[in-house]
C-alpha cells in the first residue's frame, strides 16, 4: 500500500505561470517558459497561464488554462506588451479557482499584481530571475536607474517563498546584493533540434562559402545590452590575422541595432529571425559562434550553438561558464576582457584540427543537456514551495 507521502508526492498541481512573453514569441525567456509549461503539463499537472494580450491574440479568449490581460507596448520590442496591473482580476479568479503554486517569471506590473494578489490569499510563490533589467538600464544610457531597479528587484524576489536563478555565477551575483532563498534550476536543449546533421551545403552556397571556408555566426537580439561592438572588433581581429581564409560573418536575429550594425558590416549576412527547423540548419552551417554578451543570466543560444556542434567563443559567466571547457568544448575569456576574447577567436582558428575536437567535444556536452530532468526538479522546487511558505508582512515597504 503507498504511504501519504507517495500519495502526496504524485498529486497534480494546479499551477499558475506568470509572465510578459511566452511562444510564439522568439527571446530565451519564452522559450525556457515554453518548455517547462509543456513539460509540467506532460506530467498530469494543470498549468494556467496569465499573460499579456500580443498583437498575434486578436482571436484569443481566455479560459480555464488561460488568463490574457491588457498591455502597453513596450519601447524597444517591437510588437509585444508589458501586462498592466490587474490585481482585483486575479482575486476574482483565484478565489473561485485556487491555484496550489504561482510561479512568476517577470517583475513587471502584471508580475507585481499578482504577487499581491497571491500574498493576500495565501497563495505560496516562487519566482525566476530570468533579465538582468538592472544591468540593461546602463546600456540604454539610464544608469541612473540601476541601484533603484536592483532594489526593486531585491525587495520584489525577497517576497517569494524561493527564487529561481538560471546559473551559479547569476546565484553569487545576486547573494552579493542580498537577494534571499535562492535556488538552482539551469536551461536545457533539444539536442534532436539542434544537431550538426542540420547543416545544409546550399545555405552555405547562399552564404558564399564553401565547405572549407568558415561560416562565423552570432544568434540573439540586435540590442545594446548584447554587446555587439565587441562581435565586429573580433571579427575584424579574425579576418585580419587570416586573410587568406574565406571568413563570413552571419548574423541571425532582429532588433533596434540591426540598422547600425548593416552599415557598419557590409559584408555580413544578415538573416532575420529564425525558428525551428530553419533556425537549426542555420546553426548547423556555421562553423563559429561569437558570443559576446555580458548581460545574460543564462543565454540559452549558448547551448543550441554547443548542440550543433560549433566552436563556441564566450565570457567565462552564465551558461558558458557551466558548460564551456576552455580549450576542449569552446573557449572563454574573463568577463570585459575584449582583448582576451579576441585571442580566444584566433586561437579557434589557428589550426583545423582543433576547431573539428573542439566542435566534436562541444556536440558530446551538449547532447547530454536534455530538458526532462530540469523540468522534473522545476516540479520539485514548486511542490517545495507549497509546503514551506515564507511570510513577509504585508505592509514591508521599498525601503
Amino acid at each position: 500500500m503507498a504511504s501519504a507521502d507517495t500519495e502526496v508526492m504524485t498529486t497534480a498541481l494546479h499551477i499558475t505561470l506568470i509572465t510578459e512573453t511566452f511562444p510564439p514569441e522568439i527571446n530565451g525567456v519564452a522559450n525556457t517558459l515554453g518548455r517547462l509549461c509543456d513539460g509540467l503539463r506532460a506530467r498530469g499537472h494543470q498549468v494556467e497561464l496569465v499573460r499579456p494580450r500580443q498583437v498575434c491574440d486578436q482571436l484569443l479568449s481566455s479560459d480555464d488554462d488561460l488568463l490574457l490581460c491588457r498591455g502597453w507596448p513596450l519601447p524597444g520590442y517591437p510588437g509585444l506588451q508589458w501586462g498592466q496591473s490587474s490585481m482585483h482580476k486575479l482575486l476574482r479568479r483565484w478565489t473561485r479557482h485556487r491555484p496550489d503554486v504561482l510561479y512568476i517569471a517577470t517583475e513587471g506590473p502584471l508580475g507585481l499584481s499578482a504577487l499581491r494578489a497571491a500574498r493576500r490569499l495565501g497563495i505560496s510563490v516562487v519566482s525566476g530571475f530570468h533579465t538582468n533589467f538592472q544591468q540593461y538600464s546602463s546600456q540604454y544610457g539610464l544608469g541612473v536607474l540601476t541601484r533603484l531597479l536592483t532594489h526593486y528587484l531585491r525587495w520584489f524576489h525577497n517576497r517569494s517563498t524561493l527564487t529561481l536563478v538560471p546559473s551559479p555565477s547569476q546565484r553569487m551575483e545576486l547573494e552579493r546584493r542580498q537577494f534571499e532563498r535562492l535556488a538552482l534550476l539551469s536551461r536545457g536543449v533539444d539536442s534532436q533540434l539542434f544537431h550538426p546533421s542540420k547543416r545544409l551545403i546550399s545555405l552555405r552556397e547562399q552564404w558564399g562559402l564553401a565547405e572549407d571556408d568558415i561560416a562565423v555566426i552570432h544568434v540573439g537580439r540586435l540590442a545594446p545590452e548584447k554587446n555587439l561592438g565587441l562581435l565586429k572588433r573580433s571579427f575584424d581581429v579574425l579576418k585580419s590575422t587570416y586573410p587568406q581564409r574565406n571568413l563570413r560573418l552571419i548574423v541571425i536575429g532582429d532588433g533596434p541595432q540591426r540598422t547600425a550594425l548593416e552599415q557598419e558590416l557590409p559584408e555580413a549576412v544578415f538573416c532575420g529571425s529564425q525558428r525551428g527547423e530553419a533556425l537549426a540548419s542555420h546553426y548547423a552551417s556555421g562553423d563559429v559562434f561569437l558570443f559576446p554578451s555580458m548581460t545574460e543570466t543564462f543565454g540559452n543560444v549558448v547551448l543550441e550553438a554547443l548542440a550543433s556542434g560549433l566552436g563556441v567563443v564566450a565570457y567565462d559567466q552564465a551558461a558558458a561558464a557551466q558548460h564551456i571547457r576552455h580549450g576542449y568544448s569552446g573557449v572563454l575569456a574573463m568577463p570585459g576582457d575584449e582583448e582576451a576574447f579576441c585571442e580566444a577567436a584566433v586561437w579557434l582558428l589557428e589550426e583545423r584540427e582543433t576547431l573539428r575536437c573542439v566542435r566534436l567535444n562541444a556536440r558530446q556536452h551538449a547532447s547530454r543537456q536534455g530538458w526532462a530532468a530540469i523540468i522534473e526538479q522545476f516540479e520539485g522546487q514548486l511542490r517545495g514551495a507549497c509546503v514551506r511558505e515564507v511570510v513577509v508582512p504585508e505592509a514591508q515597504t521599498l525601503s
